[in-house]
């Protein structure tokens, strides 16, 4: 039961951390156009715009939390006794089916997103080994140096890079949207940069 318990409790730590990561990001990604004197001229313009905003910063977070969320749910199955191959195999059903809803489908983005996905689980594995009541005290036993937690950031970033350099590819590589892919991985640099300094 203690055990249970404690993987409970490491489960919404690292959930939340996830969560507050991928709002951050999105608030920092979502266009925040200066307020123009059209907002306060007609009347409710300006809750029509931050209702837009939101909208947008919450569908962000979600799109962000889907891979992360099942790379968590697989390092369940991996702790509780099931073979890895099968649940990769799983997860990247999971991945392919979310990525036809969204149109997004490509082979080179499914492969990003489970390149990605392991090192996620990688991750998660370590830090349900580790001993820690908050997100930096797990991150801090589970990796003992900034040095390992910063390869770690590394090759998780190259991940990334991949995945976006297969979204834009399927958007036909518009200046617009490699513009709004470039300052999501500036938003992501920037935060995990805080987050080593804040931790160790």
């Amino acid at each position: 039961m203690g055990q249970e318990k404690a993987m409970q409790d490491t489960y919404r730590i690292i959930l939340e951390a996830e969560e507050s990561f991928a709002r951050t990001v999105a608030l920092g990604v979502v266009v925040k156009k200066p307020l123009t004197s059209w907002h306060f001229i007609i009347p409710g313009m300006f809750l029509f715009d931050f209702l837009r905003r939101n909208s947008e910063t919450r569908r962000y977070s979600e799109l962000f939390l889907f891979p992360r969320k099942a790379a968590l749910h697989g390092t369940l199955d991996v702790l509780n006794g099931d073979d890895r191959r099968q649940v990769l195999s799983r997860v990247e059903e999971d991945i392919r089916q979310w990525l036809i809803s969204l149109k997004l489908y490509s082979e080179r983005l499914l492969r990003g997103h489970m390149e990605q996905i392991q090192l996620l689980i990688d991750h998660y594995i370590k830090l349900f080994q580790a001993e820690g009541k908050c997100y930096p005290e797990l991150v801090r036993n589970a990796y003992k140096t900034q040095d390992q937690f910063m390869g770690y950031l590394q090759r998780l970033a190259i991940a990334e890079q991949e995945v976006d350099g297969a979204v834009a590819e399927i958007h036909g590589g518009t200046p617009e949207i490699s513009e709004r892919l470039r300052a999501e991985q500036v938003q992501v640099e920037a935060l995990r940069k805080k987050e080593v300094e804040r931790i160790f």
